[in-house]
């Protein structure tokens, strides 16, 4: 492990049986509260990310927003925001998805991408990816291009790679479990 990835690991709490029993979450609540954890982390991205060629971030709903803006702020470049359906103020693009027991919509405004631009999603966590792929859908539907995905963590043991190597292979993870 490098050194930011033990200070990420450190901070993160483990919480047993949230939210629902059997599920072990990993809180970043903590790696919030620590300013300079959280400016290492933006530099970090900002590092693995530089020969990516980014126009634009998407962050995810909502954690998503936390390290995307930073982030897009230090790459100077627009922020853009993916949220559940219904949280847009204006004409939106939508895209559904499938989870483990039910379905989910996300959206954006339909003048956030414009085509050819090169769009980085990130969000806090990878999972299965079915966020992130609705998320890189939405990118694709207005004829933009993924550029690549970053994540604060990934559950490797939930293959959420997979579901998004068909968007484009750079991944920047900073911390798996």
């Amino acid at each position: 492990m490098n050194p930011l990835q033990q200070r990420i690991a450190s901070a993160i709490r483990a919480v047993p049986d949230f939210p629902k029993p059997g599920i072990l979450f990993r809180d970043i609540t903590p790696v919030l509260e620590d300013p300079l954890l959280c400016r290492a982390i933006t530099q970090g991205f900002r590092e693995r990310l530089q020969d990516t060629p980014i126009d634009a971030i998407a962050g995810i709903e909502s954690r998503g927003f936390l390290f995307g803006m930073p982030l897009a702020l230090a790459l100077g470049v627009p922020f853009l925001t993916v949220r559940k359906k219904g949280k847009l103020p204006w004409r939106t693009v939508s895209y559904k998805y499938d989870l483990e027991y039910a379905s989910a919509e996300v959206e954006m405004h339909v003048d956030s991408v414009s085509p050819g631009m090169r769009v980085l999603v990130h969000d806090d966590l990878l999972a299965t990816g079915g966020t992130a792929a609705a998320a890189a859908e939405l990118v694709r539907m207005q004829g933009g291009l993924v550029s690549g995905f970053s994540f604060l963590i990934e559950l490797s043991f939930l293959d959420g790679l997979r579901k998004l190597e068909s968007y484009n292979a750079k991944v920047v993870t900073l911390l798996t479990y």
